[in-house]
């Protein structure tokens, strides 16, 4: 697959407790930058959010943020931005943050994270899109969700290809070697994108 022209990043609107989850964060935004792919994200100023775009930022690169007009009227949204669309609902907000992106990646994050990258996976197991889809398992953070999705293979819920087509690690660089290598394989069975319009 050829290098992410704009890659989605989700992640926590929280700092998290250890340094490390803003150290990485920061470093993924530069590696953006670095190699000349937008970041797409939700919009926000704060926690993860906020450093992830403000190091692609100071990297020279892109960002886009989609935000709800709620959440910029309560004063979350990132006013630098290279682009900032408002929305006018969270469904709208990622659909669009959908369309924008060719890639998919879960830095550390609670349940809006978690809302946000499952959709992306049933989304592909759907046929809706054909993107890469990664975790990036800063400090062991996403050591049980691997676990759980092993034993959702196991209990016959999903299907290992499925399963093996998402990627988990904790570098960086070994990430992006990844989706060079990414292979999309055969379409599986399709649903009309109109299914996923807000």
């Amino acid at each position: 697959m050829p290098q992410p022209t704009a890659l989605c990043v989700y992640c926590g609107s929280q700092n998290g407790q250890h340094p490390i989850y803003t150290e990485t964060a920061h470093a993924f935004g530069l590696e953006l930058a670095r190699r000349g792919i937008a970041l797409v994200y939700g919009g926000g100023k704060v926690g993860l959010m906020g450093t992830v775009a403000n190091a692609v930022l100071a990297g020279g690169g892109k960002v886009i943020g989609v935000i709800p007009r709620q959440l910029v009227d309560r004063e979350v949204a990132h006013t630098g931005l290279s682009e900032l669309v408002v929305v006018d609902t969270m469904h709208q907000r990622k659909t669009r943050m959908y369309e924008l992106s060719d890639a998919f990646v879960a830095l550390p994050g609670g349940f809006g994270t978690m809302d946000e990258m499952f959709e992306m996976l049933t989304w592909a197991q759907l046929g809706l899109h054909r993107y890469p889809c990664a975790f990036l398992d800063t400090h062991g953070y996403y050591g049980h969700l691997r676990s759980m999705m092993n034993h959702m293979v196991a209990e016959g819920f999903v299907a290992e290809g499925r399963r093996d087509s998402v990627w988990f690690g904790d570098s960086i660089r070994e990430l992006f070697d990844w989706m060079d290598q990414y292979h999309v394989g055969a379409a599986p069975r399709g649903v009309d994108a109109s299914s996923i319009k807000a």
